[in-house]
């Protein structure tokens, strides 16, 4: 566990353009970076960096969020973990104090089998080199295998002592849940009950994800048995159909070559390794899955392919192709020399020898397809229907038009078919295709639920004798993208206004109160919208702005402390600059009068300076905390809001008009956007009043029909007096921040 002040230390050190440029290329564009999204395909940098507000997003995929948010997504880490990764490049020690045995008991199942699987594996590779046993039957395979030591201790490989039950021992007195090691698959159970070890007297090859964690292992036999490789079942850490072998080590060199070699064995990617092809996988002998090519896009949108030069490796190259195609894939086939895997190649070859073959012999994969299903034909019809059929349907899985045409011309040519009749038949799959894909995602981002059907319309608001409502019953239901929180109820897209205000200025100045004896009482945002609320007893009806409403007001007192620190630098920064101008000036050849000018207005600029940077320091404050925040819903949310809009000018000028900012006209954004949220809940509570007063209507109740009357004119009422209940304050617009 990580304690606070420390959590804060990492959050305050990580500089956003430093964090993103360990993925990312970035280029700069006035004051933000831009650069390619390291989350999807796109040739246009769509990917915008700010250091000042400590914050990145894509505006295409709408990914991105404080520098622990990104690590987070790209490398699919938990909060805790992100700190750590952040932690370690920045060389902020972090010194994570003992769990007690009740936090310890609470730790989930899956922490657990993560702690338990890092222990087996430091246990195998302690023991394949400090027992005499691995050194004679574990090393010396792997050192037969032309695996070196670097290599060894590189990817973690291991031995598991041919004992029995040595591991379980082991395991059982360090304290371990048996349970947990059987459900990893690292012990099992005899048909007498009695506990041994899975993995006994093999080579074990740990299987690592791209965070770090050991997730599963594969032992390799060393006894002619008849299960040349075991593996680790699937458990709450491990699904085989998402993990790469060597992903781990492989991902920096992927992103760096921007390339990505796949391959089929556990030796074969150490011999990649070893060979200088540091970016290489491998799918472990099973066909590539949706899961495994997403995992290498997250690097890279090129892989290469290689295989064995045998039929069958050419027959393997064949598979998961669409798949590749449909996740935007550039994708390319090596096929390797008879007789050699890629392992032997790569030990026979230099790293340069290597590449230079790859160069010359990989093909693209569209390409090689046409040429293998040519190759098959013979004088066959069928086959030769079957063929074209099958090289439309990929074709038609890529998305660039450019490149499809470019394709449809080279299979013409190749399959000799007319390029015409090709067109047609890629534009119909392609068509079905990209209807089935609208269709999934439709069902997928609005499925057809009862709790759907209930958040369409919102719950009634209670009214209480012609006052202002309470309030629409708080949703409970999961946030949602905030792109469709407004179909959910009509109030969601007017709170979410005003908690955006109060996220982006909520510290800043809203107005001076002018009291009876003529003294000016200041009112932040913030301050005005809790107000509001309170007089009115009204709240946020979406849990997730409630919370974040909640956690701005109890950031008081840690903004002020910060506000202050940040000031106390800001003025020793200008006090260098002023005296830096100062002597500047007094060094010129000004007159005295000319002197006076330069100083008076060298004070100006340092005057302006200083309260814009008090403003925006204050506006950002805010969201750079919340957007690392510990609870993922907060942290996604906030990062929603705070995304910049987007500006055509950064000087705010239109048709060479001066354009106001948000922040310049807050005294009329903020109580605008009250009055319209509370006329909404009047609105939601008249429409209530007028349907039950037409159920009633006519069928001798006078009394209630009376009652209702009553009601519904006090609203009407009410509704006509908001506005001016607020327009008869005396407001006196600034832009200051409250301390």
């Amino acid at each position: 566990m990580i304690d606070p002040i420390t959590a804060q230390k990492i959050k305050d050190a990580a500089d956003i353009v430093e964090v993103v440029s360990d993925y990312v290329n970035l280029s700069r564009r006035g004051a933000n970076y831009m650069g390619l999204c390291p989350f999807h395909n796109e040739r246009t940098p769509s990917f915008s960096v700010n250091r000042r507000k400590n914050f990145c997003y894509c505006f295409s995929c709408k990914k991105g969020g404080s520098p622990v948010n990104f690590v987070m997504e790209k490398e699919g880490l938990s909060y805790h973990d992100a700190l750590l990764h952040l932690a370690r490049k920045y060389g902020i020690e972090v010194q994570e104090r003992e769990l007690t045995d009740e936090e310890r008991a609470e730790q989930s199942e899956r922490e657990a089998m993560l702690v338990a699987n890092e222990w087996a594996m430091l246990k195998m590779c302690k023991d394949i080199f400090d027992t005499q046993e691995g050194r004679d039957i574990g090393l010396s395979y792997l050192y037969g295998r032309g695996v070196t030591e670097e290599a060894v201790r590189k990817f973690n490989l291991g031995y598991a002592l041919d004992k029995g039950s040595a591991l379980t021992s082991a395991a059982k007195s360090a304290g371990y849940d048996i349970n947990i090691l059987k459900s990893l698959g690292l012990v099992g159970t005899s048909k007498e009950g009695r506990e041994y070890d899975r993995f006994r007297g093999r080579v074990i090859f740990p299987i690592i994800n791209s965070a770090g964690k050991v997730i599963a292992f594969g032992g390799r036999d060393l006894k002619g048995g008849m299960a040349k490789y075991i593996n680790s079942p699937e458990s709450n850490v491990y699904k085989k159909s998402n993990e790469l072998y060597g992903i781990y080590q492989a991902r920096a060199d992927i992103v760096r070559e921007d390339k990505c070699y796949l391959v089929e064995g556990y030796l074969d990617v150490i011999g990649m390794w070893q060979s200088g092809m540091r970016n290489t996988v491998a799918s472990s002998g099973t066909a590539l899955t949706d899961g495994q090519i997403a995992l290498i896009h997250r690097f890279t949108e090129n892989i290469t392919l290689i295989y064995d030069g045998d039929a069958a490796g050419i027959k393997a190259s064949l598979r998961g192709i669409d798949m590749l195609l449909n996740h935007k894939m550039k994708v390319k086939v090596l096929l390797l020399p008879d007789g050699d895997d890629p392992d032997s190649f790569a030990r026979k070859h230099t790293s340069e020898e290597f590449r230079k073959y790859v160069a010359e012999h990989e093909t693209d994969i569209i390409r090689f397809k046409a040429q293998v299903l040519l190759a098959d034909i013979k004088k066959d019809p069928q086959k030769r229907i079957e063929a074209v059929n099958s090289v439309v349907q990929s074709i038609a899985h890529i998305a660039d038009p450019v490149s499809r045409d470019v394709y449809i011309q080279e299979c013409a040519s190749i399959l000799g078919i007319q390029e015409d009749t090709i067109a047609k038949s890629v534009a119909r799959v392609r068509g079905t295709l990209v209807e089935k894909w609208k269709q999934d995602r439709i069902k997928r981002e609005f499925p057809i639920t009862s709790e759907s059907a209930q958040t369409a319309n919102p719950a009634h608001p209670s009214g209480n004798g012609g006052n202002m409502p309470a309030g629409i019953s708080e949703n409970t239901h999961p946030l949602k993208p905030l792109s469709k929180i407004a179909y959910s109820s009509p109030m969601l897209p007017l709170e979410k206004v005003v908690i955006e205000y109060c996220l982006k200025y909520g510290f800043l100045e809203l107005c001076t109160i002018v009291n009876d004896d003529n003294s000016e009482t200041s009112v932040s945002v913030l301050d005005f919208v809790s107000e509001e609320l309170e007089a009115d007893n009204q709240s946020f009806s979406v849990n997730i702005f409630d919370r974040i409403f909640r956690l701005l007001k109890d950031m008081k007192e840690e903004y002020a402390v910060a506000y202050e620190h940040f000031s106390q630098k800001l003025d020793e920064s200008l006090d260098r600059q002023r005296k830096e101008g100062i002597e500047k000036i007094a060094a010129s050849d000004l007159s005295v009068i000319e002197i006076e000018r330069a100083e008076k207005k060298l004070e100006n600029e340092l005057e302006s300076k200083r309260a814009e940077d008090l403003i925006e320091f204050s506006k950002d404050y805010p969201g750079r905390q919340l957007a690392s925040h510990e609870d993922g819903e907060v942290r996604y949310v906030v990062t929603e809001l705070i995304r910049e809009r987007h500006q055509l000018s950064h000087i705010y000028m239109r048709d060479n008009n001066y354009v106001e900012r948000d922040e310049d006209r807050l005294s009329q954004l903020v109580p605008r956007a009250m009055t319209e949220w509370k006329n909404e809940l009047l609105n939601l509570r008249l429409k209530e009043l007028f349907s039950r007063f037409h159920e009633i209507s006519g069928k001798g109740d006078t009394e209630e029909e009376s009652k209702l009357m009553m009601e519904m004119n006090a609203i009407m009422r009410l509704r006509s007096q908001v506005a001016k209940d607020i327009g008869d304050r005396i407001l006196s617009p600034r832009s200051k921040t409250i301390r």
